[in-house]
């Protein structure tokens, strides 16, 4: 953990930066930003740890827990909530074996996302897997989302 923390160290001392570009290259470097990782920081900076996790908590861009290998981002808009999201949500929740109040399978294969709008309302409900964006999406189609999933 040391040697990567002191690339992102010198990589910040070389050219400058803030703690929103620090958190950064910790998620980038580690996948999610781990406490250990803050305190060394914390220590090294002379920064509180309070600080880093104020940023990180703020802005939805960071993870304060790993994520899962595959993400799954589903729309809970109007448009889709309409169309049906949540039965879809929760049937991915339940095949993919998502504990209650987790967005993460178990195995770190799967992460389960909800955010409020992805745009897409013409094509509701909205689901985008790995980036890869699922319009009109049925039980049936979600289903086949996953196989291409276990495929990758």
């Amino acid at each position: 953990m040391e040697k990567e923390c002191q690339k992102i160290l010198d990589k910040f001392n070389r050219d400058g930066g803030s703690v929103v570009s620090l958190l950064q290259d910790i998620q980038e470097t580690f996948g999610y930003i781990r406490e250990d990782v803050v305190e060394w920081f914390s220590e090294e900076l002379n920064i509180a740890e309070s600080n880093f996790f104020g940023v990180a908590t703020f802005y939805a861009q960071f993870y304060l827990k790993p994520r899962g290998k595959n993400i799954i981002t589903a729309c809970c808009g109007t448009a889709c909530h309409v169309k049906g999201s949540a039965p879809i949500i929760e049937k991915l929740r339940n095949d993919l074996k998502i504990p209650e109040g987790d967005n993460t399978s178990k195995n770190g294969k799967y992460t389960l996302e909800s955010v409020a709008c992805v745009g897409a309302c013409s094509i509701a409900p909205v689901f985008i897997a790995n980036k890869k964006v699922f319009g009109k999406l049925t039980s049936e189609m979600a289903d086949e989302m996953i196989k291409g999933l276990e495929n990758t």
